[in-house]
């Protein structure tokens, strides 16, 4: 998608995904008393002191993955959190998953990529918790790692048109999509490239 190609734009994604994992985090902290959830590698002991937007930031500009993973990156968090219902994002688990699954996409998706090690840094992880995140994100996801082309466009035209509705100067398309924004929705595609709406459990 050449609007992706755009530090802009690509910018403006990633605050945008920042906007929604902080929304969605902090809804799901409000329950964490109230909920059943499976304790995981992803759970950290505190809430980490640097914001989601930054630390995607971060990991944006020296990972140097490709702008196509970091939406891959988006897809696999949204099957993680369909396919672990138990495992809801929150404060305490935003920051490990977001970079597990950047780590899985950019090794799907990218010619070129970084090492373990070299995650690790930019995560402020060790390298033995970032070799223990990626595996249990992979088992998290099935392993189910391929993105149809379809599935691809309609994520990014869900971005798209949500970016377009929070900032209407963005020079990006319009989606044709029909999608209604709801706080407590997000969006679920199957490989067919149909959408449902599935509650938020994240």
């Amino acid at each position: 998608m050449a609007d992706l190609e755009s530090s802009h734009v690509m910018l403006n994604v990633i605050k945008y995904l920042s906007t929604l994992l902080q929304r969605v985090a902090e809804s799901n902290d409000a329950f964490i008393s109230y909920t059943a959830q499976k304790a995981s590698i992803f759970h950290g002991l505190t809430r980490p002191t640097i914001s989601i937007q930054y630390y995607l930031e971060r990991i944006f500009k020296y990972a140097n993955c490709s702008p196509s993973c970091v939406v891959v990156a988006y897809i696999y968090l949204d099957r993680f959190t369909q396919k672990q219902p138990l495992l809801p994002i929150n404060s305490f688990n935003v920051h490990r998953l977001l970079i597990a699954s950047v780590l899985v996409s950019a090794k799907f998706m990218d010619d070129i990529f970084y090492n373990n090690a070299y995650y690790a840094k930019v995560g402020g992880i060790s390298r033995d918790e970032m070799n223990l995140l990626e595996v249990d994100f992979l088992f998290g996801l099935g392993f189910q790692l391929n993105v149809t082309t379809s599935t691809f466009y309609t994520y990014c035209s869900y971005l798209q048109r949500e970016m377009l509705l929070q900032s209407p100067p963005l020079n990006v398309i319009p989606s044709p999509l029909n999608l209604g924004r709801t706080e407590k929705l997000h969006f679920c595609v199957n490989e067919e490239g149909s959408t449902h709406q599935h509650q938020l459990t994240v």
